[in-house]
């Protein structure tokens, strides 16, 4: 008889549900240039701070971005910027994401229905702004598949503490070793492990699988093959 390893499944979002540089990259660029305001030494010099290769269009693997909080990249932008105000980078910069091309990294809607025909809860922990994150479900037409749903900024703390993922076992009354997060990131994984909870990392990141396999009980080419993991 079949069974499955775990009754809920915790998502991160950027790198996980949705392509991190097919998102986010091309974003980055137009939010630089926009910042800039035509100073190329300032688009220089935010580019510097975020680790972001404008001549290629894409983030650096090592970029704070990549698994850093809205508040963390307003402060980095913020220190690019003489003058700067951090406390209204960051509800702008949560604005301007909310409104970002998204680039699903599979086919999300039938493959969340899929994971809910198999019995299992669903959650998204992001590092992003829950405004921002909420924005991105609905787009992508699957917020009604989540049973929870937090941003770095929804009061339960960030990633890699794992205070916001032992958040989703206790409001679905689950024991952290019944849950799995799946991300793209260290800072996921790392997460994940503190909680006590199973880890599954996904390559649809900047991450390589040398970097995560060591950390992680698996590491897929994306969030469409975890049905398959799931089941024992």
């Amino acid at each position: 008889m079949t069974g499955l390893r775990a009754r809920a499944v915790l998502f991160d979002k950027d790198g996980t549900l949705f392509g991190f540089h097919a998102t986010w990259s091309a974003f980055a660029a137009q939010v630089i240039d926009e910042l800039a305001a035509g100073s190329a030494l300032r688009a220089a010099a935010m580019a510097r701070a975020l680790r972001f290769d404008r001549a290629a269009g894409a983030f650096h693997r090592d970029s704070p971005v990549i698994a850093g909080t809205n508040r963390e990249v307003a402060e980095l932008v913020a220190a690019a910027l003489p003058g700067a105000d951090v406390d209204a980078l960051e509800p702008w910069l949560a604005a301007r994401a909310a409104e970002a091309p998204l680039a699903p990294a599979v086919p999300l809607a039938p493959l969340m229905a899929r994971l809910r025909d198999m019995g299992l809860r669903l959650g998204v922990m992001t590092n992003d702004s829950e405004l921002s994150a909420r924005a991105h479900l609905l787009t992508a037409e699957i917020e009604a598949a989540f049973d929870w749903m937090a941003g770095a900024d929804s009061g339960h703390g960030a990633k890699p503490d794992p205070a916001p993922l032992l958040a989703f076992a206790r409001a679905l009354d689950l024991a952290p070793a019944q849950v799995v997060m799946v991300g793209d990131s260290l800072h996921d994984l790392h997460a994940g492990h503190a909680a006590g909870m199973q880890v599954v990392g996904v390559l649809t990141g900047p991450a390589l699988e040398p970097d995560l396999a060591p950390h992680a009980d698996a590491v897929l080419p994306d969030i469409g093959h975890l049905p398959d993991w799931l089941r024992v």
